[in-house]
């Protein structure tokens, strides 16, 4: 079955597959569909958690998982912690350490996260706000990597093709441009140094995996 991952804008996904709705890092959502099954949220700063856009999504029985300062802000849902794994009915959501290793922004000891989504056979990385880690070594057998590219908070676009090119995933994503920080330049630089084919988004866009 064919996974439909929605670009958003910025840092935010749609996923859906399998009759499941699974967001990532819902920010400036601009329908009040209230179709979400999970939410996940990497980590509390603003463009990543938004209390507004997950009542936009939510509905009854919507599971949130997030880093534990998310589930403390929501007051709900489920705190997950960097190696840890659920299962969601089907779907497993495995949390990756996301943190800049030379930079204060976003540090190892928040214990703030990215997540393997394994949904359908398939594996989609979504990366989170980080640097390069040695933690995405131990990643394999990735169908799509989500990246971010726009530099000052995250990787760059030389860091995001490294992340990528160590991963090794059939494809990858760039995000963390076109808002905040980072442009269309970023993305296409990105493309030009991953070793993989690279899906260049608009936001509202979507490709199938």
């Amino acid at each position: 079955m064919a996974i439909e991952i929605k670009w958003i804008g910025h840092a935010s996904f749609k996923i859906s597959a399998c009759d499941k709705v699974v967001y990532i890092d819902p920010w400036k959502v601009t329908d009040s569909c209230h179709d979400a099954d999970y939410i996940l949220v990497s980590h509390s700063h603003h463009d990543h958690y938004s209390a507004d856009d997950i009542e936009k999504i939510s509905k009854d029985g919507t599971s949130l998982i997030g880093s534990a300062d998310v589930i403390a802000k929501q007051g709900n849902g489920h705190a997950i912690k960097p190696g840890k794994a659920l299962d969601l009915n089907g779907i497993t959501v495995t949390a990756v350490a996301a943190y800049n290793p030379d930079k204060d922004f976003h540090p190892m000891t928040n214990e703030w996260v990215g997540f393997v989504i394994e949904i359908d056979g398939k594996k989609i990385y979504y990366a989170g706000d980080t640097g390069v880690t040695s933690e995405m070594k131990t990643l394999i057998d990735i169908d799509m990597a989500l990246v971010p590219v726009g530099g000052t908070y995250t990787m760059n676009p030389q860091e995001a093709a490294t992340a990528v090119n160590t991963i090794k995933p059939k494809a990858a994503l760039p995000y963390h441009w076109g808002d905040i920080v980072g442009d269309i330049a970023d993305a296409e630089l990105f493309d030009e140094l991953a070793n993989c084919t690279v899906e260049i988004l608009n936001p509202g866009q979507s490709v199938m995996i």
